[in-house]
């Protein structure tokens, strides 16, 4: 076995080292707790200098090295598959710097999103992207391209990074991106980092763009007697420009559960299918003017109500049980959650297609997700099915659902990456050139393959 001794030199605190047996079982998976991988050392990083020394010496003796943040993934992204070290960088969490002038904040990459957005909110300043796990690291955002519920109106992780510090899988320290709205200066390396999931460097400094805090803010929901119904709408909300800032879609046996899970009651209970809408603003008048271009549509496209939530504790329950959709269905049954990602156009039909091949092989999917962008989460739910059974149908469904993504021009993850659990689900959809060079850009960041082995591509 490596002597890794070497890595008390390097940590000074002794506590921010275990060894073996002594490494807590939560640092080995992930946010789904399923599956467990093996390491022999978990370390825990102050600063870029540290991380740098440990992935020198990891360099030299070919250790792998498997970065973490939160652990808030679903898709195995941070489970060491080959031993060696989990580098946590979630004491890395400080807020470096607040340029109001150029309205950026510069942050470590184990700082929370919600620690993030509550600090910037306080100085009217706003963060846009907002994924559902509010629990998150910037730097696992950051890692994965997280977009969350107002995508459709303010895009998703990417078009807030500016600026990244990295720790290259030899150790060496490199800064990509600047303050700067355009450029036009060579390859943008930053951008391959981005939603790279820890295969390519390590983040160590981000820097983001922050805008001003919108004044107004108001949640709507909707509902439906049909999921289809439901979805028709959303591509004529968007067309009627009345620029919602999110456009959820969630059916009426998926709130049930999270309902029983939070012991919280859903505002409506009339529809089978609703959609959860918000808009924002500066103005009263703007924001008025905009949700009543969305009512009119869909009074007319079937909508049952049309409810304005003016109660803060209706809006939280809401949101909240729209946050602990996919948890709740965890505490019942081992289940898959997939993030599939298809034209806005296509969402209808590709959800559709769900119930076939739910049908087909006898487990129940449950959807919602982000009905704005197409991207769309579904929960494939195991149930009292035996394991072996389990194990053979729920690979051929999975199969299905990504190759009918495909066919539609979608795409295998909206946001929570590829990691272990789709790996070859994406190897098989994806041109095969495609996935060719970014293993020959993997190689270039990594030429011993260190970072994160065996992940996505």
């Amino acid at each position: 076995m490596l002597n890794y001794n070497y890595l008390f030199e390097i940590i000074k605190d002794k506590d921010r080292i275990k060894l073996g047996k002594e490494i807590d079982e939560k640092y080995l998976s992930d946010a789904i707790k399923r599956n467990k991988g093996e390491a022999e050392v978990l370390v825990f990083p102050i600063n870029n200098e540290e991380v740098s020394l440990i992935m020198k010496f990891s360099y030299e003796n070919n250790i792998i090295v498997t970065p973490r943040g939160a652990g808030t993934g679903l898709v195995g992204a941070t489970i060491p598959t080959n031993g060696g070290i989990v580098l946590d960088l979630s004491l890395m969490n400080k807020i470096l710097e607040l340029d109001k002038e150029n309205l950026t904040i510069t942050v470590e990459p184990g700082i929370l999103l919600k620690d993030l957005q509550e600090y910037v909110e306080k100085i009217e300043l706003f963060y846009p992207p907002d994924p559902g796990e509010k629990g998150a690291s910037i730097g696992g955002n950051i890692s994965t391209n997280a977009g969350g519920m107002r995508a459709v109106k303010y895009g998703v992780t990417r078009n807030y990074v500016m600026a990244l510090e990295l720790v290259l899988a030899n150790g060496s320290i490199m800064n990509v991106g600047e303050k700067v709205i355009k450029d036009s200066s060579g390859l943008d390396l930053k951008d391959l980092i981005i939603g790279s999931e820890g295969t390519l460097a390590i983040i160590t400094k981000a820097t983001l763009k922050l805008i001003p805090k919108p004044k107004k803010s108001v949640s709507i929901l909707i509902p439906f007697n049909s999921l289809d119904k439901a979805i028709d709408s959303v591509i004529k909300i968007i067309n009627k420009n009345s620029k919602p800032t999110a456009i959820e879609f969630i059916e009426k046996d998926v709130i049930e559960n999270a309902e029983n899970y939070l012991q919280l009651k859903f505002p409506d209970d009339k529809g089978e299918a609703y959609l959860l809408l918000t808009f924002d603003g500066d103005e009263d008048s703007e924001v008025i003017s905009n949700y009543n271009k969305a009512k009119e549509v869909c009074l007319n496209n079937g909508a049952i109500d049309f409810i304005i939530l003016n109660k803060i504790e209706d809006i939280d329950r809401t949101w909240k049980i729209r946050g602990a959709l996919v948890t709740a269905v965890e505490a019942v049954s081992e289940q898959e959650p997939i993030d599939i990602v298809v034209p806005i156009n296509k969402t209808a039909e590709f959800i559709n297609y769900t119930k076939e091949v739910q049908a087909k092989y006898g487990i129940k999917i449950t959807s919602f997700g982000h009905a704005g962008d197409g991207n769309v989460h579904l929960c494939v739910i195991k149930g009292s099915m035996g394991e072996e059974e389990w194990n053979k149908k729920s690979v051929l469904l999975l199969g299905n659902l990504y190759e009918k993504s495909k066919e539609l021009g979608g795409l295998p993850s909206g946001e929570h990456g590829i990691g272990l659990n789709k790996r070859p689900y994406f190897l098989k959809v994806t041109d095969k050139v495609n996935v060719d060079y970014m293993k020959k850009i993997k190689s270039v960041f990594d030429d011993k393959n260190i970072l994160n082995s065996n992940k996505a591509y």
